[in-house]
C-alpha cells in the first residue's frame, strides 16, 4: 500500500520565479515557528501520515531546515525534499543521513529554456546534473520533477534522464491555479494531447527499466495532502481554484 503522504510548504521565499508555480501564497504572510512545526510534524504522525515532503517557496533556504529534516526522520517519516537544489549541497553536509528521498526540478535540458521558465539564470541543468552525481554518491533515492509546458513539450530529454539516473521521472502538465499563478501561466498552457505526445516519446525509457510516472491536471487534482506555511490545510479543486480547509488552531 502506498505510504500516507503529506506536503509541507514551509514557506513562500524563492530564489527563482517559476512562470508556472501554483505555490505562491500571495495571500499568506510569514510561516510557522520552529516549535509550532514540530508540533505540526508530530501531530502529522500521531494521525498516520507517513511520508513528508518538504516543498516551498524553496525548503533549501529555510533557517531551519536542517532542525526539520532531523526531527522528521526522528518521527519515523519518510523524509523528502522537493527542491531547485538552491543550498541542497550545505544540507547534505549535515543532514544526508536523514534524508531518504530527494526530488531536483528540471524541465528541459536547455539552460535556455529552464531561463525562459524562470528557473534560474543559465546554469540550472549542468548545476543539477553535479547535484544528482552528488546524491547518488550519498545514496539517497533521487526523483526527477518536470513540469511540461508550450516552451518543452516538443522536447526529448531521454539523453539527459539516461545522465542523471533518477530511481522516478515524475512528469507534470503545467497546471493554472486561479490566485497563485494568473498572468503568468496562461501562455504555457498546453493541452492533453500536448501532453501526451512528451509522455509517449519517452517510452523507450520505460522499456530501459526506469519508473516515469506522468501526472496531468486531472491526476494532480484531489491528489495530494498538502499543509501551507501557516499550517493550513489546503488542496486543488476541481476548478482549479484552492480550496483552504481549517483544523482548528496554528
Amino acid at each position: 500500500m502506498k505510504p500516507i503522504s503529506v506536503n509541507f510548504h514551509l514557506w513562500k521565499p524563492c530564489n527563482y520565479h517559476c512562470r508556472f508555480c501554483f505555490a505562491t501564497f500571495p495571500d499568506i504572510e510569514g510561516a510557522l515557528t520552529l516549535n509550532d512545526a514540530k508540533h505540526l510534524l508530530f501531530l502529522l504522525r500521531e494521525a498516520g501520515a507517513e511520508k513528508l515532503n518538504f516543498a516551498g517557496g524553496e525548503p533549501t533556504l529555510h533557517p531551519n531546515i536542517g532542525e526539520l529534516v532531523a526531527e522528521s526522520h526522528r518521527l519515523g517519516f519518510i523524509t523528502s525534499l522537493v527542491s531547485n537544489g538552491a543550498r541542497m549541497n550545505q544540507l547534505l553536509e549535515k543532514h544526508a543521513n536523514e534524508m531518504d528521498w530527494v526530488a531536483l526540478s528540471v524541465d528541459s535540458a536547455s539552460e535556455v529554456i529552464q531561463k525562459n521558465l524562470g528557473r534560474g539564470n543559465g546554469n540550472h541543468v549542468i548545476q543539477s546534473i553535479a547535484l544528482f552525481d552528488k546524491l547518488h554518491q550519498y545514496s539517497i533515492r533521487v526523483k526527477l520533477n518536470t513540469v511540461v509546458t508550450n516552451l518543452n513539450y516538443q522536447e526529448n530529454m531521454s539523453a539527459f534522464v539516461r545522465r542523471v539516473r533518477p530511481e522516478r521521472w515524475k512528469i507534470f502538465q503545467v497546471l493554472p491555479v486561479q490566485g497563485q499563478n494568473d498572468g503568468s501561466v496562461e501562455e504555457l498552457l498546453i493541452s492533453p494531447q500536448q501532453f501526451q505526445e512528451f509522455v509517449e516519446r519517452h517510452q523507450p525509457l520505460i522499456n530501459e527499466g526506469f519508473q516515469v510516472i506522468p501526472e496531468s491536471n486531472d491526476l494532480m487534482k484531489d491528489s495530494y495532502i498538502m499543509v501551507n506555511p501557516q499550517g493550513q490545510f489546503y488542496n486543488i479543486t476541481k476548478d482549479n481554484g484552492l480550496l483552504r480547509l481549517f483544523y482548528g488552531e496554528n
